[in-house]
């Protein structure tokens, strides 16, 4: 997320409620989450296996629960609870979604069908067509040529607990959600904003009914994603990749261009292009289909030891 202007170590130490170092006068231009963070962001931190990673990643402000020394150019923010105050700066620099009315940006060429529900801060583009009870969250980009079918969310918040003893506290989302030219969605899809960064399906992607799409997730050119697939968060499917249905995708992996992953194949790790993959935990195509049938010999080949023996 970008902040509006530019913002010092000293103001945001002000506003969080924070103990700061660094000098004074260090730049703050955004708040993201650690996937996705940009020189000027703020990183929160609050566990040991983590500390090195926020501390090595583009962001130049890190929000942590140790005290040590800052890095070379880097600002440190104190805070016991790192998660809380987090949330704490989105909510001071974030609007809470409320679903009052707003003037969308809607290209006089797009269609927008009756029970089309509409946030703040949304485009539409040129062509494009919106069936009806479409639910569009804040901060959505619709390019040109789009047809988004019924029933589908577009936006909503990212799946980002914390476990606490008294439950699960939520990362609030203050992301953007990105649908390129010409992209496809079926009927009852669910795209999730960024936490702080954007979800994007890409120019000429299609999208089947049932699809879920995991928040930051980056989808790019002419992808296939057919019906009750389930992408993660934070996932990168490369240009041209085609999921058949049911496959799920866990989180933070990337996808090569051109990969085909057979139906219900549980994908547990990053693909190389240009395969096709099938089966839980995933292999490529032939290896997996080989191995299945082998399996099925099983019984025959048990027969024949029993026979040998006697």
């Amino acid at each position: 997320m970008r902040l509006q202007r530019t913002h010092t170590l000293k103001e945001i130490a002000e506003i969080a409620g924070c103990e700061f170092a660094g000098p004074e006068d260090h730049s703050v231009t955004g708040i993201n989450e650690i996937h996705v963070t940009e020189p000027g962001d703020i990183v929160f931190v609050d566990h040991p296996k983590y500390y090195e990673k926020a501390l090595n990643c583009p962001a130049t402000t890190v929000l942590i629960n140790k005290r040590i020394d800052p890095p070379e150019g880097k600002g440190l923010l104190f805070a016991e609870d790192p998660f809380s105050v987090f949330n704490a700066l989105i909510r001071h620099f974030s609007p809470e979604q409320t679903w009052e009315p707003s003037e969308a940006k809607i290209d006089p060429t797009a269609r927008i069908a009756p029970g089309v529900v509409i946030g703040k801060n949304v485009k539409i583009g040129a062509r494009s067509v919106i069936h009806p009870n479409v639910v569009i969250y804040d901060n959505t980009e619709i390019g040109s040529d789009v047809e988004i079918h019924a029933n589908t969310v577009i936006g909503g918040h990212a799946f980002y607990y914390k476990k606490r003893p008294e439950g699960y506290d939520k990362l609030v989302s203050c992301g953007r959600t990105v649908i390129a030219d010409r992209a496809e969605i079926g009927c009852g899809c669910t795209i999730d904003k960024g936490v702080s960064g954007a979800t994007v399906i890409g120019e000429g992607t299609k999208l089947d009914n049932a699809v879920h799409v995991g928040h930051d997730t980056v989808i790019g050119r002419d992808c296939l994603l057919a019906a009750q697939v389930g992408v993660a968060g934070c996932v990168h499917i490369e240009d041209g990749v085609t999921l058949w249905g049911q496959v799920g995708v866990r989180s933070d992996i990337t996808i090569g261009a051109g990969a085909v992953v057979l139906a219900q194949t549980g994908v547990s790790k990053g693909l190389d292009g240009g395969k096709t993959y099938f089966g839980s935990p995933v292999g490529e195509s032939r290896e997996k289909l080989k191995e299945l049938a082998n399996t099925r010999k099983i019984p025959f080949i048990l027969e024949q030891l029993k026979a040998l023996k006697k």
